[in-house]
């Protein structure tokens, strides 16, 4: 879906611009914003050692840190048995919750739930400040309109 702005004040925005098309995506979309910040923050937290996950690879990390900080496992019915063939009872099985499936709040809580155990942990490196500190400005910034 596409907007163009055709008058003054019909927006809000300070980079709106009159004349301009913008793409518009609703507002329970997640966004790819929370998708750098919850990869930055995963690999800082590896990356500082604070954690006390029993992660074999930064892979294995994420893994982890999804199950037990994000939105968990789904649950799903396997209608094909091993051989491929038609189940005669589907079988009720889980999987871990993919980050591109996550909706938009299960996002905000995954980071939120995120950086409250980096800052238990004491994580302390420059680049997680850098992160924080983003991640304030751009409140702040929504706030103010």
């Amino acid at each position: 879906m596409k907007i163009l702005v055709t008058s003054e004040h019909e927006f809000t925005g300070a980079d709106l611009k009159i004349g301009r098309y913008y793409s518009v995506v609703p507002a329970d979309t997640p966004t790819e914003n929370q998708n750098r910040c919850w990869h930055s923050l995963l690999l800082e937290y590896w990356n500082s050692g604070c954690h006390s996950y029993n992660a074999k690879s930064y892979p294995h990390f994420r893994e982890l840190i999804k199950l037990y900080l994000g939105a968990g496992v789904e649950k799903y019915r396997d209608l094909v048995d091993a051989e491929g063939k038609p189940a005669a009872v589907p079988v009720v099985r889980y999987r871990l919750k993919s980050w591109r499936d996550y909706t938009k709040q299960e996002r905000t809580s995954a980071i939120q739930n995120l950086i409250n155990e980096m800052l238990q942990a004491g994580v302390q490196t420059k680049k997680f400040y850098d992160i924080l500190t983003q991640l304030e400005t751009n409140n702040v910034n929504k706030m103010a309109g």
